[in-house]
């Protein structure tokens, strides 16, 4: 069993930023963070094992301490004033690529676009896009694109995080849905996840199973772990080397590893080892033995 790890795989810089600034305002004083601050359980282990609490970005009554951090997806200009207007110093760890997006979305409407946001409409990235623009529209499939209105002029971006196909398939649809308008699409897709997504491609390429690692509720991590399986690849998402089960490797012969850009060093070296593991494990054991485990782990 051959073990490949992506050539791009892991945290990126916006999250190691974040995670340094926000462990400094920890070690300043007592601070709430307003949401996840990045969609990794073992990142939010250890913020809460330096001591920062957890609030809610809409509540301005979910926070007790005088810091509070915004998270490095984002917000809205809103939020941040509502935070400030009540007090607290506000510890902002957006991404810079996230506001490199806010900005593309601001410079298009003052242009005169009708603005529309490819992505998760729920995604707190995306909610802090569009919060201080109501009017804009957010799509994720073809399905949405009867919510864009007529308009002479369409000014689109992205969530960060999404596939760069998903991106150019949805600008091309509404391109012919509204054959009349001027369509500008402002490619916000941040480089890392273009990085991890063009790494994926040769992992599938090379590898017949394939494990990414990663928070089960961050989207650049569960776009990698899909973009595998649509390429017929035996596919498993983990966030922690235990949840690997030897009896998945069996037919293995190449296995490739990426991890989401809010995957910490540490993690992905400790599931490369246990894969290591496994494929001695695999390798030394004698063929009856084999089928024994193979039959008490079905």
């Amino acid at each position: 069993m051959n073990i490949i790890l992506a050539q791009h795989h892991g945290m990126c810089f916006g999250v190691r930023d974040a995670l340094r600034t926000t462990h400094a305002a920890a070690q300043r004083g007592p601070l709430t963070i307003l949401g996840q601050l990045v969609h990794n359980p073992l990142v939010e282990r250890h913020l809460t094992a330096v001591g920062a609490q957890r609030g809610d970005l809409d509540d301005l009554d979910s926070a007790s301490t005088r810091q509070v951090a915004i998270t490095a997806h984002g917000t809205s200009d809103t939020h941040r004033r509502s935070w400030q207007s009540a007090g607290h110093t506000v510890i902002d760890t957006t991404c810079p690529l996230v506001r490199k997006a806010h900005h593309a979305l601001a410079t298009l409407i003052s242009d005169g676009y009708q603005p529309v946001v490819i992505g998760q409409s729920q995604h707190v990235e995306v909610r802090g896009l569009v919060g201080d623009f109501p009017q804009a529209v957010v799509v994720l499939d073809e399905t949405d694109l009867e919510k864009i209105p007529p308009h002479p002029q369409l000014g689109i971006v992205s969530q960060t995080t999404q596939p760069v196909e998903t991106a150019l398939r949805l600008v091309d649809a509404i391109k012919r849905r509204h054959p009349a308008s001027e369509v500008r699409f402002i490619d916000t897709i941040c480089h890392p996840t273009k990085q991890r997504q063009t790494a994926m491609d040769d992992l599938v390429r090379d590898c017949d199973h394939i494990v990414v690692i990663g928070g089960r509720n961050s989207n650049n991590t569960r776009q990698l772990a899909q973009k595998a399986t649509a390429h017929g690849r035996r596919t498993v998402q983990v966030e922690r080397p235990e949840e690997l089960d030897p009896a998945w490797f069996r037919d293995a012969r190449n296995v490739g590893v990426t991890a989401g850009t809010s995957t910490l060093d540490e993690t992905v070296d400790a599931v490369m080892q246990r894969l290591r593991q496994i494929a001695v494990e695999l390798r030394t054991t004698p063929a009856h033995e084999f089928l024994r485990f193979m039959l008490q782990a079905a």
